[in-house]
């Protein structure tokens, strides 16, 4: 009896294993389908396929990121920001996101200053979009870790020198534990809340209250990113970098 459940374990593995492998070679083979059909210019269809990997496959950031780039040899820059945006809060480090992404925000009419940050608030971001929620994570375990490594050579070392070490180090590393999980925290943050999007519309006015009755406050355009404050029925209230707020309809906006 033993034996059969043991040879059925076996079995399962086995299919278990398979199945995933042919999942990842599918998956291989549609992305360089995709590929193929980007090379030669083909964006409609390259788009299509990027969509169908994403629909059968999952989210991923290569995928967000090559749809992007489609999109935007396509000339329709409000989807090709909206996907390189998509990309980043999956993979906040990759420069290269990062650089189309603000090739593509050229190309909006928008131009929208943001409001001036302390400095500091600045080299907070900058440090923190150098990771994804899950890098931190596993840094901040792995700090964890060896702060644990320093006390125990703080209260348990024979020689003066290695305690003063491990009492330092640890001060070093406790730090970096608070600082990387405040870091993971924002990122998974961003990536559960969406409280950003994109207009998609190409022109949209902004209102002073969730009605066409509103006064009209300002133009956007397809493109531009703006910040979720609230929901109204169909209506949402929104907010630019530059500190501007008002009410668009939800029809109007894409969110990230």
């Amino acid at each position: 009896m033993k034996t059969n459940l043991l040879y059925i374990k076996k079995i399962f593995f086995l299919v278990c294993l398979l199945s995933i492998a042919c999942c990842v070679f599918a998956q291989e083979e549609a992305l360089k389908e995709a590929e193929t059909v980007y090379t030669q210019e083909d964006y409609t269809k390259a788009i299509e396929l990027y969509r169908e990997i994403l629909t059968t496959y999952g989210e991923s950031a290569e995928v967000y990121y090559n749809l992007g780039n489609a999109y935007y040899k396509a000339g329709k820059i409000a989807p090709a920001v909206l996907y390189y945006e998509r990309a980043l809060l999956i993979d906040p480090g990759d420069a290269d996101i990062r650089f189309n992404l603000e090739m593509a925000r050229q190309k909006t009419v928008d131009k929208i200053e943001p409001i001036g940050d302390f400095f500091l608030v600045k080299w907070f971001d900058a440090v923190q979009n150098r990771g994804a929620a899950d890098s931190w994570a596993r840094l901040g375990i792995i700090c964890f870790l060896a702060f644990i490594v320093c006390l125990l050579l703080f209260f348990f070392s024979r020689w003066t020198y290695m305690r003063k070490l491990g009492f330092y180090s640890g001060l070093v590393f406790l730090v970096l534990v608070v600082a990387t999980n405040i870091f993971a925290g924002n990122q998974k943050r961003e990536m559960v809340n969406h409280t950003a999007a994109i207009v998609f519309s190409p022109t949209v006015t902004v209102k002073s209250s969730p009605n066409q009755s509103g006064t009209d406050l300002f133009i956007l355009h397809e493109g531009t990113k703006v910040s979720i404050r609230n929901t109204l029925g169909e209506w949402y209230e929104i907010e630019l970098e530059d500190g501007n707020v008002g009410w668009m309809p939800a029809k109007d906006i894409e969110i990230i």
